[in-house]
This record gives structure tokens, sequence and C-alpha cells, in this order.
């Protein structure tokens, strides 16, 4: 089945509208970060840097309580009201930021755009899959790309109009008003003889109780878990800070310093269309392992550029192949791991599955974000960018470890 054509519908563009819209309010932030200090009080080139890792942080707490709420939600609404309403949250809250007049007043803004966050991050993927029973593994992949896209749209047209001098209160209002109005394609009206097709985990709060049981007492999906939160270290941890890593590192504009970033969602996308194009249940584990391994020397030599090191169209040249490069690397590990994790334990059920392995990757993006933004008030953000390392060797220890387990389980059943 996995081979057949791929075929998409209103609820894949809504789901692509959905990935896009919430990579547009995730990285709105850190984007805008260098301004926002500026203008907020917490300049970070002076000291700021943790200031602006809490931002998001917070963001993940909230994000969380989200995660583990809302498959209660989903039974209760069904996972397209679900989607619908998490995207007017999100887009309230990142408006509501907009026009917050303190550093302090960010914290509720991001509190309410956390929340639609994390619903739509544990929703999002098991929306897909409903869709797409007979191949999850190509449309997840290709679903998850267009949160690459909205990188890209954020970072170069949110980083020109800043480089021009737009306020970034009128960019991120805008950003806000453009999420909410993406929440009509699937809060209208369904056509009678295409109705997404629900498929309820339960009916009651009861069955998910019992679904969780079942999940939790499986240790393969705690080791899934684990590779989860230090995938999704290294992905958002180097996608947060890498604007203000080229703006503050290398002396750039806002503009140029969002295409360093736009260069990672390059390759995330590039990655993630491949490998959703080409994916296949036996190869993903491989996948893993290789991109794993693959991209902790192309993130360690970002450690050691440095301006003065080569002319500079050779420097920029090498910086940006590398954040592509680093992209494509990155890309597999949150769709890949959670598409891994539920095809190799098909008892369980899927839903609950998506939803816990987001609960677990979130705070790998939040805790990462805050300790880069410690250790680059200290050392500065070049120190910083070696957690991202740290977490790709983590992960690939924890894939190979996965895979070791399920080696020596075939050897004993030979």
């Amino acid at each position: 089945m996995s081979g057949r054509a791929l075929h998409f519908g209103r609820y894949d563009y809504a789901g692509f509208s959905a990935f896009m819209t919430y990579a547009l309010c995730s990285l709105s932030i850190p984007v805008m970060i260098v301004e926002m200090g500026k203008d907020l009080n917490f300049p970070l080139d002076q000291g700021g840097m943790a200031a602006g890792g809490i931002l998001h942080l917070t963001r993940s707490i909230s994000m969380v309580a989200a995660l583990l709420l809302c498959g209660t939600i989903s039974v209760r609404l069904g996972k397209r009201l679900t989607m619908g309403y998490c995207l007017l949250l999100i887009g309230g809250g990142i408006l509501l930021c907009a026009f917050s007049p303190a550093y302090w007043l960010l914290i509720p803004c991001l509190l309410i755009a956390g929340f639609g966050e994390g619903i739509c991050e544990g929703i999002a993927t098991p929306f897909i899959q409903d869709l797409h029973p007979d191949a999850p593994e190509r449309y997840v992949n290709i679903s998850h790309s267009f949160w690459s896209i909205g990188i890209g749209a954020v970072v170069i047209i949110a980083g020109g109009l800043l480089t021009l001098g737009v306020n970034w209160r009128i960019v991120l209002a805008a950003i806000g008003i453009l999420t909410l109005l993406s929440s009509t394609l699937l809060l209208w009206k369904e056509n009678p003889g295409k109705k997404y097709p629900e498929n309820h985990a339960g009916s009651s709060i009861r069955d998910i109780w019992h679904y969780s049981l079942e999940i939790v007492r499986v240790p393969r999906f705690w080791i899934c878990c684990l590779a989860m939160f230090f995938g999704a270290g290294a992905e958002f941890g180097l996608t947060f800070w890498s604007a203000a890593y080229v703006q503050l590192n290398f002396h750039t504009g806002a503009w140029v310093a969002g295409l360093g970033t736009g260069a990672i969602a390059l390759g995330m996308f590039i990655g993630r269309t491949g490998f959703g194009y080409f994916a296949r249940p036996q190869y993903l584990r491989y996948i893993l392992l290789g991109t794993g391994l693959g991209t902790i020397p192309l993130t360690l030599l970002l450690a050691f550029l440095e301006p003065g090191m080569m002319p500079n169209w050779l420097l920029f040249t090498v910086l940006f192949l590398l954040l592509v490069l680093s992209g494509i690397g990155i890309a597999p590990f949150w769709p890949t791991v959670q598409v891994y994790g539920v095809s190799s334990m098909p008892k369980l059920d899927s839903t609950m599955l998506y939803i816990y392995f987001s609960a677990l990757g979130i705070p790998g993006c939040g805790f990462f974000t805050w300790l880069m933004g410690l250790i680059g008030d200290h050392f500065g953000l070049k120190g910083a960018v070696l957690v991202v390392p740290v977490c790709l060797a983590f992960f690939s220890a924890v894939i190979y470890l996965e895979c070791w387990i399920l080696e020596k389980r075939r050897k004993r059943l030979m």
C-alpha cells in the first residue's frame, strides 16, 4: 500500500495549514526576540538570554498540560473541531503578545498560545493518520514538512519586515490574525458527503485511563519517549536560537539572521518531504540512527565558525550550508520517532501514543531551549550551540539501544 500515489483532500490541506500557522506562531517569538528584548527590557546581549529561554520554558509547561488533556477534549469534540479551536487559542495568544507592554505580561499570553499549541501538537499527527491509515509514515512526514514551510515564511518575511523598520508588534499581530483565519478551514461547515473520518480513542475518561495504563507498562514506550526528549531538544534548540546566533555572533541584521533559521527550515522541508516519500516502516530506525549520527559533526562545526576566519562570502556560504544540512539531519526526529513508536506497538491506542510522545518531546524543547539560553549568558551562543550535538549523541545512543534490544529479542525467538 505504501507504494501507491499520494492523494490529498480538504482535511489534508487543513492539516497543512495548521502545521504552517503553528510554526509561524511558535517561531515568531525567537525571530523577534532580539527586538523584543530591547523594547521590553531584557536585551539578549546584556544577560537577557535566560529570560528569553524562560519564555519558551513557560510556554512548554502550558503545552504539556494541554497534551495531557487533549485526548479527553478530542473524544468529546472530535479531532476536527479540537484542531479548529486550538488554532483559535494559538492565534489569540500570539495576538495578545503583540499588545503586551511589559516582559512579564508576555507569560500569560504565551500560556494561552501554549495551551493551544499543546493540543495541536497532540492531535495534529493522529488527525492526519486517521485520514490515511494505510500509509501514515508517508503522509505524516509530508504534513510535518509544512511546519518547515511556516518556519521559512516567518523568518524570511518577518525578518525582512523587521529589517525594513516595521515594528515587531505589527508583524506579530499579523501572524496572530492569520492563524485565527486558518481555523476556518477546520470549523467551516462540512460537506455531508466528505466528512472527517472521526476515530474516537474512547468514549469516556475511564477508557482513556485504561489506554494510558496499557501504554506506560510497555518498556519500548519509554525508550521512544527518551528519544523524543533528546531529539526535540536538538531540533527546537537549534531552531529557536539560530536567528539570535547568526545576528549576535556574525553581527548581521534581523533579515540575514532570519535567513539562518530559514536555511534550517529549508533543510527540514527537504528532509521531511524526502523521508515522507521514501520512508517505509522497516527502514525508520535506520533513518533515525543515520541522521542522528550524521548531524553531530555538522552542528559541532557551527560552534567553531567565527567572523574573520575566512572571507565573508565564504564564511556565510559555509554557515548557511551547515544550517541547511543540519536541518535535513534533524528533520525526521519528531514525526518519524512518533510513527516508528506507533507502528512498533500496534496493540496500543495510536492516538494516545502520539499524544504521550509529544508530551515527552515538548519538555525537551523547553528544557534545552532554556539551557542554551543559560549557557549563552555565560559562554555566548557559540558555547550554547554545543548543547545540540550532545543531544544528538544521546538521541543516537537511545535509538541504537532500541535497535539492540529488538535484535536481541529476535535472536531469542529464532
